[in-house]
């Protein structure tokens, strides 16, 4: 409450807002009380300004004497934090390590000995285990903490292993495709809160999948001390307009013939392959509905070159007719540049905006590109910033994180993807604290064709994370809403909605 608000400290150099306020406020109940929790903020709230400013507060009053505070983040976003800290907490002594000890040529007991915040990746964490549990942290963060949400995978145990009081996790994204996910999270941040994962199953997973009111009030009660989350909605007033459109592309007849003939060949096996509902049935299944998605993009995806597609070339150099999808982004995207706005562009798949990309530089227009194999990840990032390109094709994976590229307010998602949270995360890369223009956002959904049928499982993918995370809604979800723990899990009956056989 307002009464026992915590003072902002004096060494933190920001102006909190007053969500950010209560964020701080929170982070120190926690921290003075000994606990640990989630902060779930939405993409672009400060989740890490409210974290440096606990740090700067637990420094002044001596908390960190005892030993430093451990952050782990995703290797690309290790970097922002050092600098982030830097510029708001300049008196926080911060040490990074980003490579083994091997290669860095220092025990980690000296880099611990002069730093109040060591920061370090998920995967130096893994490979340097013994090292890093043998460390009395203060406290441990884990930042974009969706990367432990595999209970069963290395890098959750490894986690689970580090000596600390409590452990903050933040995540913009806290519940990805099961309740297991935020299971995860909370047996980290909060042992013992929930019960074990098989009885998590039993009495609120599969009730609360299965649309029970009474489980879900149970789990939101349980959960709620422990995990802070507002949206851009109920915060940022001053966060400018965000405006969607789907774009519906009809294919072109060629395309429309190879994707129909595709598609009966997909079915038949996935549908005669599902009943038997074992691993590599699952394996060949997802397989399919790869061949699909990337068939309702362009069937020289799959095919290899021929006539009607657009990637690469014919014999010759002559260039081949691009596909609706290509066309009707170029389309849109001519008035926005032309005007001088910025655009960021996603794909899945990198192979296509490569394509795509040369269609776009074909055109005339000046572009960026990143995906996860860049190299020279800051140096397209800040040419971006700095005017040198009016789009910037990403790949989804790469630019799920890490990323802030206000300078762009138009988006456009080339290929729908089941996971609503991730293209949120990408969508958010722009529309976010700092941004002064109204967002707009176009998706691209080849008609009928998988991709209508991946946005119609996105929507119930959805409704689970607003009924547990966000508390809106008393709709059932249905019983298949977000069944699985790995990412992209999808249930047999989902795969075969997918594929049309249902």
């Amino acid at each position: 409450s307002d009464e026992t608000r915590v003072t902002v400290p004096d060494g933190l150099d920001a102006m909190l807002r007053p969500y950010q306020e209560q964020g701080l406020t929170w982070l120190a109940a926690l921290w003075d009380a000994g606990l640990g929790g989630v902060l779930a903020d939405d993409m672009g709230l400060g989740k890490t300004l409210q974290s440096l400013a606990l740090l700067e507060r637990a420094r002044e009053i001596g908390q960190l004497d005892d030993g430093p505070v451990l952050v782990v983040a995703p290797t690309s976003v290790v970097g922002a934090w050092v600098e982030q800290a830097a510029r708001f907490c300049p008196d926080v002594r911060v040490r990074a390590v980003t490579r083994t000890r091997a290669k860095r040529g220092e025990d980690l007991g000296a880099i611990v000995a002069g730093a109040d915040v060591v920061v370090t990746s998920y995967t130096i964490v893994r490979l340097e285990e013994e090292e890093f549990t043998g460390v009395d942290w203060s406290w441990v963060v884990l930042d974009e903490a969706q990367f432990v949400k595999n209970h069963t995978a290395v890098t959750y145990k490894t986690v689970r292993r580090l000596r600390t009081p409590s452990t903050l996790a933040i995540t913009g994204t806290p519940l990805e495709n099961s309740l297991m996910d935020l299971w995860s999270l909370l047996s980290i941040t909060a042992p013992g809160l929930l019960p074990g994962p098989d009885r998590f199953a039993k009495v609120y997973r599969r009730p609360v999948e299965h649309g029970d009111d009474d489980a879900l009030a149970a789990l939101r009660a349980r959960i709620r001390p422990f995990l802070l989350r507002r949206t851009k909605e109920d915060v940022a007033a001053d966060l400018p307009d965000k405006s969607e459109q789907i774009l519906s592309v009809e294919l072109g007849e060629a395309h429309r013939r190879a994707y129909d003939r595709r598609l009966a060949r997909e079915r038949q096996k996935v549908l005669g392959l599902l009943e038997e509902d074992s691993a590599r049935a699952r394996f060949t299944a997802l397989k399919s509905l790869t061949i699909l998605r990337q068939m309702a993009l362009d069937p020289v995806l799959v095919e290899g070159p021929r006539r009607g597609g657009e990637i690469g070339r014919t014999g010759g150099g002559r260039r081949r007719k691009r596909t609706a999808k290509v066309e009707m982004l170029l389309e849109t995207l001519r008035p926005v540049v032309a005007e001088g706005h910025r655009a960021l562009v996603f794909s899945q798949f990198t192979r296509y905006l490569t394509g795509v990309r040369e269609a776009l530089e074909a055109d005339g227009m000046r572009t960026a590109y990143l995906d996860g194999t860049t190299a020279n990840r800051q140096e397209i990032i800040d040419a971006f910033r700095d005017g040198r390109a009016d789009v910037f094709l990403i790949s989804l994976k790469a630019g799920g994180f890490g990323l802030t590229l206000t300078e762009a307010d138009y988006v456009f998602l080339l290929d729908p993807w089941w996971n609503p949270q991730v293209e949120e995360q990408a969508v958010d890369r722009t529309h976010r604290i700092g941004q002064d223009k109204s967002v707009m956002v176009y998706r691209l959904v080849s008609a009928g064709t998988i991709e209508e049928k991946v946005m119609a499982l996105k929507e119930k993918k959805a409704e689970l994370f607003d009924r547990v995370v966000e508390g809106s809604g008393d709709d059932a979800a249905g019983s298949d809403a977000g069944a699985g723990a790995s990412r992209a899990r999808l249930t047999a009956q989902e795969i075969r909605e997918l594929i049309g056989g249902a």
